[in-house]
């Protein structure tokens, strides 16, 4: 064999080999289950994203993540305030089979009683209770957890991660505990956003954990559980820069002008340490092989977010507390830039996420249910379920004579809310309110303002949707507000 053809036949050879390996890897991606990550804003309004209309604030990132997937006009969370939705996250089971209705409380603490008494409020998440870490350990997931835990007793601090009930103790392997760049972390978010020059964000340690459990754990599956501080109170822009762009913009809009630079800050903020994070899977060759799921515990605060034209806000049960954005992203498996109207809500994230990796569901009941065929199949394949939600409370808790007495569209201030119970079935949605057993009934699709009240004139599916709510509530094991003792 000449020399010349002794090279042909060698460099035949390493090519040979390199497509093997090419193949190889292929196979074992396509065999191996998907990376899950799953990102969660604090207090993020239905529509403070451009890509849900939203022009408040610019958030590019989040809207060109829910041009490349799907995003869901009629998602919820699972309660209008944020433990009792994190809890229901964590675990596929509704705030009301949890009784972990409200925020979580150290012993001692009652709630106030006015014409019922609500139940006790509840303290941590028990540790019977099986997280979306300890389901997927037998398939070998390698878990983390970054951010706000809220599920337990504040410990030492507030929101502080308890020995005893922290992530640690509920199944995830990489979690660490930080505030990052948010206020909520004093002197150093000062430091830190004072360090900022001109156009530049804040280093964010929540987001920077995140990373780095992404560039450590890259070769076997994991899911990474990422939860935002922004855009919670106090909102204090950490950058000066940021918040003077916005100042012209919110000059002469609704609400509180300066209130809402900060908060346009804020959700540009948020948009761009979520950016961050999709930048890394990109870099790191992991965005094909990973389902990412986006949303927010509850709808927005009402000091801030303009949730209209939704009625309400935080802390209620009207569409501007429970709905929220929704975005879900998984290359070659969900349609880019589509869009679903099917009612979904947070407790559906676990038996999805359980779905998409092959893992077994929780033998306890369930009240969520796997999206997975809307993701891959379209909302064509969905068939309607009754959502329930249950808020047992009076808010806010101090200050309640001082608060609108009535709950209206973009109102800017803190309203009564009065323990109640809602049920969606289809376009219709009841609210019932445990003092004096009033429902409240709306056609969602021709009035999603919740304006018109149905009730009277639609007596009969206002008495049906009643006794399927409470039976529903009696089924989860509810706890209901009782009349208070003489």
């Amino acid at each position: 064999m000449t020399s010349s053809a002794h090279l042909r036949c060698m460099a035949i050879a390493a090519a040979w080999v390199v497509l093997c390996g090419v193949v190889s890897s292929s196979a074992a991606q396509a065999e191996r289950p998907p990376n899950l990550v799953f990102i969660l804003a604090d207090d993020l309004g239905w529509r403070d994203l451009g890509g849900y209309g939203g022009d408040l604030a610019d958030t590019p990132r989040l809207d060109k993540l829910a041009a490349e997937g799907m995003r869901f006009t009629n998602a919820y969370a699972p309660a209008p305030i944020c433990s009792a939705s994190r809890a229901s996250f964590l675990t596929g089971r509704s705030p009301a089979r949890l009784h972990f209705e409200f925020v979580t409380k150290p012993p001692g603490v009652k709630p106030p009683v006015r014409a019922v008494e609500p139940p006790p409020y509840t303290r941590d998440l028990p540790l019977a209770e099986v997280t979306i870490a300890e389901a997927l350990a037998p398939r070998g997931y390698t878990t983390g957890f970054f951010g706000k835990w809220h599920v337990n007793e504040h410990y030492q601090r507030y929101l502080g991660w308890s020995p005893t009930h922290g992530p640690r103790k509920q199944g995830f392997h990489a979690p660490i505990e930080t505030f990052g760049s948010h206020p909520y972390a004093g002197e150093s978010s000062v430091k830190a956003g004072a360090a900022a020059r001109d156009g530049e964000f804040p280093a964010d340690e929540v987001t920077d954990s995140a990373i780095r459990f992404l560039e450590q754990h890259r070769e076997k599956p994991f899911c990474l559980w990422l939860c935002h501080f922004y855009v919670h109170t106090p909102v204090r822009a950490p950058t000066k820069w940021l918040h003077e762009k916005y100042q012209p913009r919110t000059s002469e809009g609704p609400g509180d002008p300066e209130r809402r630079a900060h908060y346009a800050a804020f959700l540009e903020t948020l948009d761009h340490y979520v950016g961050q994070l999709l930048d890394a899977l990109d870099r790191l060759e992991l965005a094909d092989n990973t389902l990412v799921v986006f949303t927010s515990d509850n709808g927005g605060h009402p000091e801030y977010a303009a949730n209209g034209p939704l009625r309400g806000s935080k802390w209620n049960l009207y569409e501007g507390g429970i709905r929220v954005p929704l975005i879900a992203r998984w290359p070659g498996k969900i349609d880019a830039g589509s869009t679903c109207d099917a009612p979904v809500i947070g407790g559906d994230i676990l038996p999805t996420f359980c779905e998409a990796a092959g893992a077994a569901l929780p033998e306890a009941p369930l009240d969520g249910r796997s999206l997975m065929p809307l993701l891959t199949g379209g909302c064509e394949s969905w068939d309607s379920r009754p959502i329930v939600w249950h808020f047992p409370y009076y808010h806010p808790e101090k200050g309640y004579h001082e608060a609108l007495p009535e709950i209206g569209v973009n109102d800017f201030a803190v309203s009564q809310t009065r323990p109640q119970s809602a049920l969606r079935e289809g376009r219709y949605k009841l609210l019932y309110f445990h003092e004096d057993g009033r429902s409240e009934l709306y056609d969602l699709a021709a009035d999603p303002s919740e304006a018109h009240d149905l009730s009277r004139q639609e007596r009969r599916r206002s008495k049906q949707m009643t006794a399927r709510l409470i039976d529903l509530l009696r089924e989860q094991g509810a706890r209901m507000p009782t009349t208070p003792k003489p």
